[in-house]
């Protein structure tokens, strides 16, 4: 049995601007899976983000929305994970995926970086890429040059509809992933009845 889940981080940008943008959706993720637990996310300082504790399975489970911009991720992930001696395999990182098309969502441990900055910091700050990642597929405009532009506008409607499912669905393995079992979590989501 793998050991269980610690620290979940939503990625995405701080401020109203952003909020409807492509980039936050692994920040949607965190806040709706806040919303189901119950909790409200803080601010926390020293944690350089929006934070909330939750007893699941009896263990503590931090829920963590950065606050810096997404390429100074890492800053608050590594600073949570210190302060919590959270080992790297315990942090469930999700986060917007290009190379998945709106509607997928994908589980995997470690592997590469695929040149997205939110996760390039956090691999960088905690020394390793073997921490879990939840991806939530974005889609991709097409031409390398346009993805910054891209990842930061709101999806069309019909896009955003298939995000918000995939969020949905992915969701439904939080009490697979909160115990630690991974394995089972990945098998629910990628098979599609």
């Amino acid at each position: 049995m793998a050991s269980s889940m610690k620290l979940v981080v939503g990625l995405g940008n701080p401020g109203r601007e952003y909020a409807a943008t492509r980039h936050n959706a692994g920040a949607w993720w965190v806040a709706r899976l806040a919303e189901r637990l119950r909790v409200t996310l803080n601010a926390e300082a020293k944690f350089h983000g929006l934070c909330a504790r939750v007893s699941q399975n009896d263990a503590e489970v931090w829920l963590l929305n950065p606050q810096t911009y997404m390429n100074a991720s890492g800053k608050a992930v590594a600073a949570l994970c210190r302060f919590y001696r959270i080992d790297p395999d315990e942090v469930l990182v999700v986060h917007d995926e290009l190379d998945l098309p709106p509607g997928a969502a994908k589980l995997k441990l470690g592997g590469g970086l695929g040149g997205h900055n939110g996760l390039k910091d956090i691999a960088a700050r905690l020394g390793t890429q073997d921490f879990w990642r939840l991806r939530i597929g974005i889609g991709h405009p097409g031409d390398r040059d346009a993805v910054v532009g891209y990842v930061l506008q709101p999806p069309h409607k019909d896009e955003g509809a298939l995000i918000d499912e995939a969020i949905g669905r992915s969701l439904e393995t939080w009490p697979l992933l909160a115990q630690g079992d991974c394995q089972a979590a990945m098998l629910k989501l990628h098979t599609r009845i």
